[in-house]
């Protein structure tokens, strides 16, 4: 065609040119190919099919002359038979074709292989577009492959592989299924809602204990930090950032560690504990605050913020008082942190404590000048607390020695003298003292509590006591006084001795001074044995929290009475719900109504039982 219109050019230029009812001679020519040749059903037949099985041989991997299908196609195109002929029946054979691979492959391979042999076929399918086929097909094709390989099978790619990519936490596989997914209609929806329910299921296996375990329990809070810090990796190295997958994420934290009340919150703020005493060296400062900042992520996920105030408010105050802070500045770090996440309500009574320090500090420098004019025989450093600050301690009584007495009578003298009208409450339990102690060979001081400090006391009156006499001397409660003398007679450090030998405590016991004890430094701690939390004493914190709940619910109650002055019952638990910022049962605020009820705060409507009046 090419050469014949080559050696007529000259005719085709001027006689053609000038009639409008005769075809140029490339023209005539595609017309005489397309009826003689190509309208030949046999022959039509053969060149498509022929195309269509080198198409094929390719998807298949083996080498075909891509020119020879190229220059085949173009023909096509310039006969304008391109679409009928050839792109319909291409569809229909493509579509057979990855129909049957879809199902097949999604039998024989696991997930992750499965889409990396989708986005094989996608890429082949391009290059395909790239060297042959009409750029017209494109949408059809790759929209072909998208549907047969991935949009008809969503649902069971993601119930059979997805959890097992996150628990592995496969990241190059997870990005690629979402840029698949995100190819196809419903497809990032379908990932999101199976995503979170991998979140969900994975939370309540770390929150949920069903036999109490407490060592299950204690690692329940970095297990939790450590699944968060991963699907934050998953999120933002897979899942493009994407808003709808960090909502998901969030909702989904906060499902899981609301499935068991009170116990994470509480877990929490004995994991703040841990980091912030004194002898965690396992972070720097920038560590401490990059950790305190991912803790109070899963604090804003709790419902129960009053019962992890409890416990923090419980934890700060040793730390405070027994000097176990591991740094001021982190605490305060930390405070800030909670006031501005709950306001200041919530850190006011933990805002105290530490003005109370700042306040003992002062004062304290103020009393230390009033004794220059009152010679004293120990020195003497007194926290003095607010009440409605502090956790509640018991009072206890013990036997001090005179010196103590006689000082603790001059600071009661003093304070009172600026601050008449006001009542001292001694806490001795809370004490703390450094004993100058002299062996054979040295002199230390030993860094001890006040009820170590008083059995090593006794020790200047004689070499040997039984359990009995020191019981009677101190007048420490008896459980207390064995974890003491363990401490200083079982322990690393045994400056006293005990007869018989052995690990317990027992009231027959004998003690004596150890006065070859030997020691590298100059100052020991001496580490009080500590009795664990027991299961009444996290009640008893627990009853309180219970106790402040019931108050702020009987406070919303006559709130809302007093506004409304006559409401319906569904009307009042609503509101109800919409003030109180804990979790609560319907059923305990129905006896919340009742208790208001009786005590006359409210009264039912006397012909709709269903109705409340407020009572002024």
């Amino acid at each position: 065609m090419v050469m014949i219109r080559s050696i007529f050019l000259y005719l085709d230029r001027t006689f053609v040119l000038k009639s409008n009812s005769i075809l140029s001679l490339w023209d005539m020519g595609l017309d005489l190919f397309r009826k003689h040749v190509l309208n030949n059903s046999r022959i039509r037949k053969r060149a498509i099919d022929g195309i269509l099985e080198m198409i094929q041989l390719e998807r298949n991997g083996d080498a075909i002359d891509r020119g020879l299908v190229k220059n085949l196609l173009r023909m096509l195109s310039d006969l304008q038979m391109y679409t009928e002929i050839f792109e319909t029946k291409f569809m229909d054979t493509t579509q057979r074709m990855y129909t049957a691979e879809g199902q097949q492959r999604l039998q024989e391979l696991e997930v992750p292989e499965y889409i990396s042999h989708v986005n094989k076929r996608l890429k082949e399918e391009n290059e395909r577009l790239l060297y042959y086929l009409s750029y017209n097909t494109r949408r059809k094709l790759i929209n072909c492959v998208e549907n047969k390989l991935l949009e008809n099978h969503v649902v069971t790619l993601l119930q059979k592989g997805l959890d097992q990519m996150l628990e592995e936490n496969r990241l190059e596989d997870l990005k690629l299924l979402y840029e698949l997914l995100a190819r196809v209609k419903d497809g990032l929806r379908e990932l999101c809602t199976y995503f979170a329910s991998f979140i969900k299921k994975r939370g309540r296996l770390y929150v949920i204990n069903p036999e109490n375990d407490a060592e299950k329990d204690k690692d329940m809070v970095q297990q939790l930090l450590d699944f968060k810090d991963q699907t934050d990796n998953v999120i933002v190295t897979c899942l493009n950032n994407n808003e709808k997958f960090i909502l998901a994420m969030k909702e989904s934290f906060e499902y899981c560690i609301n499935q068991r009340q009170n116990k994470p919150a509480e877990l929490i703020a004995k994991y703040i504990d841990g980091k912030l005493r004194a002898g965690n060296k396992e972070a720097s400062e920038d560590e401490l605050e990059k950790l305190m900042d991912k803790i109070m992520v899963l604090f804003r996920f709790i419902h129960g913020k009053d019962v992890f105030e409890a416990f923090y408010k419980k934890d700060l105050a040793k730390r405070l008082l027994v000097g176990k802070s591991a740094s001021f500045d982190a605490e305060k770090s930390m405070l800030s942190k909670l006031k501005q996440e709950c306001g200041g309500a919530f850190t006011m009574k933990l805002e105290g404590m530490f003005k109370d320090m700042d306040i003992s500090h002062d004062f304290m420098l103020s009393f230390k000048q009033h004794l220059q004019h009152t010679p004293v025989a120990i020195d003497i450093n007194v926290n003095i607390l607010t009440m409605g600050y502090w956790p509640s301690y018991t009072p206890v009584d013990v036997n001090l020695p005179e010196e103590m007495l006689h000082l603790r009578e001059i600071f009661k003298n003093f304070y009172l003298s600026k601050y008449s009208g006001r009542k001292l409450q001694w806490q001795p339990g809370l004490g703390h003292c450094v004993v100058r102690a002299k062996f054979n060979n040295e002199t230390k001081e030993l860094q001890v509590s006040l009820y170590q400090a008083l059995c090593l006391l006794l020790f200047n009156e004689g070499d040997c006591f039984g359990f009995t006499e020191i019981s009677s001397h101190t007048a420490i409660e008896e459980g207390e006084l064995k974890r003491t003398l363990q401490s200083l007679a079982c322990g690393k450090a045994r400056v006293l001795t005990k007869e018989p030998k052995g690990k317990d405590i027992f009231t027959t016991d004998k003690f004596h001074f150890n006065k070859d004890f030997k020691h590298k430094l100059f100052r020991i701690k001496i580490n009080q044995i500590q009795m664990k939390e027991t299961k009444e004493e996290n009640t008893a914190t627990a009853e309180r929290v219970f106790q402040d709940r019931q108050y702020q619910i009987d406070a919303a109650i006559v709130r809302i009475m007093k506004m409304r002055k006559r409401i319906t019952h569904n009307l009042l638990i609503s509101e109800i719900f919409n003030q109180i910022k804990f979790p609560v049962k319907p059923s305990d605020l129905k006896k919340r109504i009742e208790s208001l009820i009786d005590r006359d705060y409210m009264e039912r409507d006397k012909e709709c039982s269903n109705t409340y009046h407020y009572v002024a």
